[in-house]
């Protein structure tokens, strides 16, 4: 999981593709360096950080008109210079980003000694002999896949050659046109900074790039592939005078939560959902935060649709025996549309001949070209690591999908739609009021554990705002079924041990709040979330009220506060909050 950004054109390279890292920060990091050609030499440098460590050793007016950059989250090997990208073997220098599984296997077929512990070196290494032996690059790169398992989006320079060449497989990879010539990226955002212009380089395919020239390979033949226009203003990956892309991104919800909305309530709502009656069960399958919007949506499918829900992990999913039924559907949920275990269950699905639809953010994503049916999001570009938009579209759009299910079986009357309207102003009236959220993150972000409560779809909840916490503040923070804590759990609860209970499902109030009383009881600093009236102040020190509306919406006002209060209490501890320590943005691997 890296970035990638290679660039050959009339202009000078370096600050091009020292840019194009930049941008492509928020995907996770540990390492970065970069391969250039001097007078047909190819020079490297790579520094482990920041890519700012880099950036103060290069000359960035040099004379180099070719170059490839990267930016590494390491998978083999630890972070340090020695197993950092790019790696050269003779004549074949690369940026990899991806998972080789059959390194071992394919090292002791090398008559080389890697010096570093990655696979990725082991990769250049065995291209490089493969090269030696064929005089070829072109028909290397027909072959690899044959040889090569895992996954893999490579930049590859030729010694001798001014030509970048690129190939993907199950990782993604875009090629970028300007007049003053090409790129390769991990992503758009890589490339905006100089042109809008891409070419999506799909699953298998490989592909040349001259100064103003590409050509794409697929199954060995040149295909012509469209020109794709970015949709979008650059500014969409800048702070735009905000402090962190994390709370540009929490301020952009009220925006693009009506925006995805609006895709589909605007044109023939009830006809757009109509798909959903011709299946008798459901599969929800994500990671991480998708994951748990996965688990919102079937508590609300479920009870509004009457129908049977299934919710898991996509990397536990993938290896566990199904037992599919005549009309299923299996919905796969990804913010990038490349999330490794989640594409992989998709394409198990299909070959099972299940119907498949995908929740996805990135158009033309592979998860997106794969699946039978596409809903996207309208959340934009989402830079920092940890989402906020993209899950509260998540849960919009299956928010909907339950909607329809309620109205078709009089649960729910079709003026319902309404609640979308209000969502925009609720979402900001929360913004706006966040003094008492500011407060409940100074007292917590001292402590070392944090307990969140809640049942139902409030548990879902409490699960993905944990995550949020952890993810960017670095504190041991739990989510439990709020029933399930008095059986062992409680026993943590000591005096001062901040409880964060989430109580807005009116029919489980009071059973919620008689577990607010246990831990009350046992001396636990009480925060409460809710849109309920609780009239014993005796259950709180802190309770923040919100709009009483129903669980179709009511679950995305609750995350906004969760995000901010994860959002304050890593900006009190003064963390890297949109580069949590760790993590990447995008998980291609497995």
């Amino acid at each position: 999981m890296c970035g990638i950004v290679g660039y050959i054109g009339k202009e000078k390279c370096l600050e091009k593709i020292i840019n194009g890292l930049e941008s492509l920060e928020y995907r996770g990091y540990d390492s970065a360096g970069i391969a250039y050609k001097v007078k047909n030499h190819i020079r490297i440098l790579k520094k482990e950080g920041r890519i700012t460590n880099l950036k103060n050793d290069l000359d960035l007016q040099q004379d180099s008109f070719i170059g490839i950059g990267h930016t590494r989250w390491a998978t083999h090997g630890r972070p340090c210079q020695l197993n950092s990208h790019p790696h050269q073997v003779g004549a074949i220098t690369l940026v990899h980003n991806g998972i080789i599984e059959n390194y071992e296997e394919l090292k002791k077929e090398l008559q080389y000694e890697p010096i570093s512990e990655t696979d990725s070196e082991v990769l250049a290494a065995y291209i490089n002999q493969m090269y030696q032996e064929s005089q070829d690059i072109l028909s290397v790169l027909s072959t690899l896949e044959k040889k090569i398992i895992g996954s893999y989006a490579l930049g590859i320079l030729v010694e001798g050659e001014d030509k970048i060449y690129a190939i993907r497989k199950d990782s993604p990879l875009i090629i970028g046109r300007s007049e003053d010539g090409n790129f390769i990226a991990s992503d758009v955002p890589a490339i905006l900074q100089f042109t809008k212009k891409y070419q999506l380089l799909l699953n298998h395919e490989y592909a040349v790039l001259e100064k103003d020239h590409v050509i794409i390979f697929q199954d060995g033949k040149e295909v012509e592939r469209e020109v794709l226009t970015f949709v979008g203003e650059k500014e969409a990956t800048m702070k735009n005078g905000f402090a962190h892309f994390m709370l540009k991104e929490i301020y952009e919800q009220p925006k693009v939560i009506y925006d995805t909305v609006q895709c589909y309530i605007k044109d023939d709502y009830m006809n757009q959902m109509a798909f959903l009656d011709e299946f008798d069960a459901i599969d929800i399958v994500g990671c991480g935060s998708a994951y748990h919007a996965g688990l919102v949506g079937a508590s609300l499918l479920k009870k509004y649709g009457d129908i049977p829900v299934q919710v898991a992990v996509a990397s536990e999913y993938r290896y566990t025996k199904q037992f599919y039924q005549k009309n299923h559907l299996l919905i796969v949920i990804s913010q990038s549309g490349e999330t490794a275990d989640t594409l992989a269950v998709l394409r198990n699905a299909k070959e099972q001949g299940i119907h498949t639809l995908t929740i996805v953010n990135v158009v033309g994503s592979s998860i997106a070209r794969e699946a039978d049916q596409v809903f996207y999001i309208k959340a934009g570009v989402e830079v920092a690591v940890a989402t906020t938009k993209a899950y509260t579209c998540q849960l919009a759009l299956l928010s909907l999908f339950a909607c329809y299910l309620g109205i078709k079986r009089g649960i729910l009357k079709e003026d319902v739609l309404s609640l979308y309207d209000d969502l925009g102003s609720q979402i900001e009236t929360i913004l706006k009021e966040d003094a008492l959220i500011k407060d409940v993150a100074q007292f917590i972000q001292n402590k070392n554990d944090i307990f969140y409560l809640g049942r139902q779809v409030d548990y879902a909840l409490c699960m993905e705002a944990s995550l949020k916490l952890k993810e960017v503040s670095y504190l041991h923070s739990e989510a439990y079924a709020a029933g399930e804590l008095k059986h062992g759990t409680i026993s943590l609860i000591e005096e001062g041990t901040p409880v964060i209970s989430l109580l807005t499902d009116e029919e489980l109030f009071l059973k919620t709040l008689s577990n607010v009383k246990e831990v009350v009881s046992r001396g636990a600093f009480s925060v409460i979330i809710t849109n309920q009236e609780i009239m014993d102040k005796t259950l709180y020190q802190k309770m923040i009220q919100l709009p009483k509306t129903l669980d179709l919406t009511g679950g995305i006002l609750v995350m906004v506060v969760c995000q901010l209060l994860a959002y304050y209490v890593a900006l009190y501890k003064e963390c890297d909050i949109d580069k949590p320590r760790n993590l990447a943005k995008s998980v291609t691997v497995e």
